[in-house]
């Protein structure tokens, strides 16, 4: 039985906080901390309700004020602090763990506020602090990244002998209604997706222009959709960990209509991470924007439709080509009906719920910074699937790559 600190009160962070007061037997005691405590107090009071959880509770914190950190953690002692709030925070929630001997856990690597880059270097360089504390820091355990390196950890530990090439694809043929949203905070949505393509292959990355590289894909209950080649932050760790993967790519399903709002956001500069002078004040045109857009965390009542993840992957076992898919689909509508919150935030919190099971319950353990593919994949992934998501697998398919 162990404390547990959760930071963020979005939707990633109403899902974790509802699937982690499932298991009181693990998170004995929930705090749940956010800049806004009445956001937090709101879904305490939901999951206390729904889970029957009675140690669930709330307090007020800048995430990006390593004081203030140190000092929750030190006055609540958790033994592990879960950061479903923003990537820009994540080094400060590292800090503080360091600074008070507690375990961490995150859904999405660090990028700097000033510029729209992520990539692991920052946090990987936290190795040797971690490791001489005695703890430990799992980056990017929430679905993608996070279970599509649990499904490849699966694939190269069961199923093949070397794998050579790997897709990760990721749909949302979900509709909430809205003529555009984003299904996770819009801030980092939007520079996440504008940013260049990059993929590995032969050894190296090549980088394309955004939206340059766009297929139509085949997902499982759903059919084709167009999907398009991003750069995303699990590639960097999986091309690390399975050095035989020659080439590594990450599509993502976007309409027409989604392509067209975004281009004219770009076109007249709310896209823009830059300050801007607005009746002699500084304003970000992003955060602005995002302060217009809906609230990804409202949008599940009405979310129709599922989202399809998984990994394609080619390679050999026994001196045999082989190709096999390991997928999750997910309903917006049962995830609503669970959490109150919609499949994407599902898909999320569900796995940092589980992640953190692995680390509190001994499953996963060492000392260090760890992606989650460097873990055994298997006692994670039947709890995922105990959790509300289950994945298929199968093999000889024709992969589309």
């Amino acid at each position: 039985m162990s404390k547990t600190l959760i930071i963020g009160a979005g939707g990633v962070g109403r899902v974790t906080t509802f699937k982690c007061a499932q298991h009181p037997g693990v998170f004995s005691e929930i705090l749940l901390a956010s800049r806004t405590k009445s956001k937090c107090d709101i879904i305490a009071k939901d999951a206390i309700a729904a889970t029957g959880h009675q140690h669930i509770s709330t307090a007020a914190i800048d995430a990006e004020d390593v004081p203030a950190l140190i000092k929750l953690i030190r006055s609540f002692q958790p033994k592990m602090v879960i950061n479903v709030a923003l990537p820009y925070q994540d080094l400060t929630m590292m800090d503080a763990c360091l600074e008070t001997g507690t375990h961490y856990l995150d859904t999405a690597n660090y990028e700097p506020k000033e510029e729209a880059k992520f990539e692991y270097s920052w946090q990987w360089a936290y190795q040797g602090r971690f490791k001489e504390a005695g703890l430990i820091a799992v980056l990017g355990c929430g679905f993608d990244p996070g279970v599509t390196g649990v499904f490849t950890a699966r694939a190269a530990k069961h199923h093949f002998d070397e794998m050579h090439y790997l897709d990760i694809v990721d749909c949302n043929a979900g509709d909430h209604g809205k003529a555009f949203a984003t299904n996770f905070n819009p801030e980092i949505n939007i520079r996440e997706i504008t940013q260049k393509g990059k993929y590995w292959e032969n050894g190296q990355w090549i980088e394309t222009k955004p939206f340059e590289i766009g297929k139509k894909i085949n997902y499982p209950g759903i059919g084709a959709r167009q999907s398009y080649l991003l750069n995303h932050e699990e590639l960097e760790s999986l091309v690390k960990n399975y050095p035989t993967i020659k080439r590594a790519r990450f599509w993502m399903t976007f309409g027409e209509e989604y392509l067209t709002h975004l281009r004219v956001i770009q076109n007249i500069g709310m896209a823009g991470i830059e300050p801007v002078m607005y009746q002699g004040m500084e304003i970000v045109p992003l955060n602005f924007l995002k302060t217009v857009l809906p609230n990804p965390g409202d949008l599940g009542e009405n979310y129709t439709g599922q989202t399809s993840i998984g990994c394609r992957i080619k390679g050999v076992k026994g001196g045999k080509e082989r190709t096999y898919y390991i997928w999750n689909n997910c309903s917006h509508q049962a995830a609503f009906d669970e959490t109150g919150a919609q499949g994407v935030s599902y898909t999320t919190g569900v796995p940092a719920m589980t992640g953190a099971m692995m680390v509190l319950t001994g499953q996963w353990s060492g000392t260090g910074v760890f992606n989650v593919e460097e873990f055994d994949p298997d006692p994670f992934l039947r709890k995922l699937r105990a959790n509300g998501l289950e994945w298929e697998e199968e093999f000889g398919l024709d992969l589309e790559m």
